[in-house]
């Protein structure tokens, strides 16, 4: 019997930074990270998105990302997301033919454009799946497949549009196991409450623990920053604003545990599982996804107040880091990801030849 032929599989990415991304951007970099996984699996991956992406994989998209307009340009207008994504969609329209399954990760678009095609397409949601425009998309298209990325956030998405849930995962090759823990606290993400990087700030000052905060100042509420953290930083507390990759995974180096005090339903935490992968437990409200991703007592500590995240700190070094790594391997790899997502792909293409 002949091995089945490899997929011809486009993935679609947003225009906001390259795949991968430069700095943040936690969506380009699972783009990235499933692209190669699932073309080291055999199977032939195209990638739409910004010209200044440096995937290794075969790719369309004329114009730069919108981090590089503004690197170049400053501010630039309202609109200018939508149009590079018009312009990516349009490059795509023309293509739909060559591809056995389309996978988007894109807003809402895409689902115009794809019209009959949207039998053999994948839509991944990257955000929260119960505010008003995601319903208001469900609703104008029921028969848009879509992926979810945890349990929590499928809970949002009609079932008449739920294809499957998989959790994210990440090219191992770059998460070594960090070496002996230190006394240092971190924090990766926005500047925003609903991140709630105060409440890391009350953590380490309860636990009496140096703090280091990684992440950028929200667009959307800067107020937040000059409100409820600036006043802190001192010598034991810093802020190091938005961080590249390396400079996250340094981060990570004598960290004696990421703090990830959320107060929204995060469908995911990308940053949890970057942690994992060095063998760094994290310390975690139960919000979104947290309960999907940290196992208690094995990879961190769920907790419900400031005062059990600091007793959290002092009992994170009995937690064998050596064992998170494992657990990492064994749940949040871009391989298992890319299977999982294969399992959904075959069955889409087997439905839409029906």
């Amino acid at each position: 019997m002949s091995a089945p032929r490899p997929l011809r599989i486009a993935q679609v990415a947003p225009m906001i930074e390259p795949v991968p991304p430069t700095r943040a951007g936690g969506t380009e970099r699972v783009v990235a990270d499933l692209g190669h996984a699932l073309a080291g699996l055999g199977h032939e991956v195209t990638l739409f998105a910004a010209s200044d992406s440096t995937a290794a994989l075969p790719r369309h998209g004329a114009h730069p990302s919108l981090s590089a307009l503004i690197a170049q340009h400053g501010d630039v207008p309202p609109g200018v997301p939508g149009a590079l994504e018009a312009g990516m969609l349009d490059d795509l329209r023309g293509r739909l033919d060559a591809f056995d399954i389309i996978h988007c990760h894109t807003e809402f678009a895409h689902a115009a454009l794809l019209g009959p095609a949207r039998k053999r397409s994948l839509t991944t949601l990257h955000w929260r799946a119960d505010q008003l425009d995601r319903q208001l998309f469900f609703q104008q298209f029921p028969d848009l497949p879509v992926a979810a990325i945890s349990a929590r956030q499928a809970r949002d998405v009609p079932a008449s549009n739920l294809a499957g849930v998989v959790h994210h995962g990440l090219d191992s090759a770059r998460f070594t196991l960090a070496g002996a823990p230190g006394r240092e606290l971190v924090f990766i993400g926005r500047m925003t409450d609903q991140k709630r990087p105060d409440r890391a700030i009350e953590i380490a000052r309860l636990s009496h623990r140096p703090l280091k905060l990684a992440g950028g100042i929200d667009p959307g509420n800067p107020d937040y920053f000059r409100r409820a953290i600036e006043q802190h930083l001192g010598p034991t507390i810093s802020h190091l604003g938005a961080l590249d990759e390396m400079a996250k995974n340094r981060l990570f180096d004598d960290a004696a545990a990421l703090l990830f005090p959320i107060d929204w339903p995060e469908p995911f935490g990308l940053v949890v599982i970057e942690a994992m992968g060095r063998g760094v437990p994290v310390i975690a409200w139960p919000n979104g996804a947290v309960p999907e991703l940290v196992e208690h007592g094995i990879t961190g500590f769920i907790v419900q107040s400031e005062a059990e995240a600091a007793d959290a700190v002092a009992a994170c070094g009995q937690l064998d880091r050596h064992v998170i790594r494992e657990r990492f391997l064994q749940r949040f790899t871009a391989e298992r990801m890319a299977r999982d997502y294969l399992t959904i792909y075959q069955r889409l293409i087997r439905n839409a030849g029906r």
